[in-house]
């Protein structure tokens, strides 16, 4: 039966990452599109400075060699991206679904489909991106990266536990309080630790700002506020479409193969 949901999950995750890349060329390209301009523009004008001998230095690296061009990063490898990425997930998604499947009796393998997907899109990705938001390819200095990475990467690892535990508190309660307030009483419980450890967590600002020479004119605009908040809305659509995508699509293909033999095993 695993396999079975499995294979269900990773054709969910291949059409969600059909819609998300088609979503991403057009709303997100034209931001990475910017971005990219920005970072040559911010680059030849700390170059600019260091001939003078009024530069600092800081900023990104200029020395690398592209191994692709923008047209080819803008489509294929964007396309390969995103269908990878939507993939991995829904393979994620099903090895979830069956873990939690096989300890629940009382909810439909639709219904179950939708929670997981919402939780996961919950947990893997807004809340994560809450306290360290995307910031478009090219617009994060250079010396921050790394940090930035293993914090998000800690900001998700922790996120997902917390998410487990509190469906864990929300079965351990139900009994109790009833299905309603368990749930009320589990994410509350999910909403405070998560709140918790974003105080703990260190802020990373990396939006580069406008860069200076010595006198402390502006001899080039820092990235503009309006792509940095549309690329994160735009983020979070693509999260949006990929999760629902393979939720609604999991819902029907898991439902057809599960609820059909559940009833079966529950009438005979």
């Amino acid at each position: 039966m695993e396999k079975h949901v499995i294979w269900r999950g990773i054709l969910a995750g291949a059409l969600a990452g059909v819609f998300a890349f088609v979503w991403s060329k057009i709303f997100i390209e034209p931001i990475v599109g910017r971005a990219v301009d920005f970072e040559n523009g911010a680059t030849a004008a700390h170059e600019a400075l260091e001939s003078h001998g009024a530069g600092s230095g800081h900023g990104h690296s200029h020395g690398d060699v592209e191994l692709f061009t923008r047209a080819v990063q803008s489509t294929v490898g964007m396309g390969l991206g995103v269908l990878a990425f939507s993939v991995a997930m829904g393979a994620l998604f099903a090895v979830v679904f069956c873990v939690v499947y096989s300890r629940t009796s009382n909810v439909t393998a639709r219904m179950l489909s939708v929670l997981v997907a919402a939780a996961m899109l919950i947990s893997l990705w807004v809340v994560p991106a809450l306290k360290y938001p995307p910031t478009p390819p090219g617009t994060s200095l250079d010396d921050t990266i790394k940090e930035r990475t293993l914090l998000y990467l800690l900001m998700v690892g922790l996120s997902a536990l917390l998410m487990v535990a509190a469906v864990y508190l929300g079965n351990q309660l139900a009994p109790k309080l009833g299905a309603w307030n368990a749930t009320l009483a589990a994410a509350g419980g999910y909403i405070v630790a998560v709140a918790v450890v974003m105080l703990v967590l260190p802020t990373v600002d990396d939006t580069p700002g406008p860069v200076k020479d010595d006198a402390g004119t502006i001899v080039f605009p820092g990235f503009p506020a309006v792509d940095l908040y549309e690329f994160r809305l735009y983020a979070l659509g693509t999260q949006v479409i990929i999760w629902t995508t393979i939720g609604i699509v999991g819902a029907a293909l898991l439902s057809r193969l599960l609820d059909v033999q559940r009833e079966e095993q529950l009438t005979s």
